[in-house]
């Protein structure tokens, strides 16, 4: 493997994690913000802290995916 592929791979497995951290946090704040305008809070923002999550992890796994289809298409090379 070339280090060119070396650092790309890394890149993309560092991304996974960033794709959990960023669903809640958009979560969080999409929830607090509709709380804020409707005035009821804190449930908004609980519900979609809980669906940042869900969105999280379903990156998470489209994700890994990925790059494990990657790694068979490598190695079959």
């Amino acid at each position: 493997m070339s280090k060119k592929k070396g650092i790309i791979q890394y890149f993309s497995i560092g991304t996974i994690g960033l794709h959990l951290v960023s669903g809640v946090i958009v979560g969080v704040l999409l929830g607090y913000f509709l709380d804020k305008y409707f005035g009821t809070s804190p449930w908004l923002t609980i519900i979609f802290f809980f669906l940042g999550i869900a969105a999280g992890f379903r990156n998470m796994y489209k994700d890994v995916q990925k790059y494990i289809i990657s790694e068979e298409k490598n190695n079959k090379d």
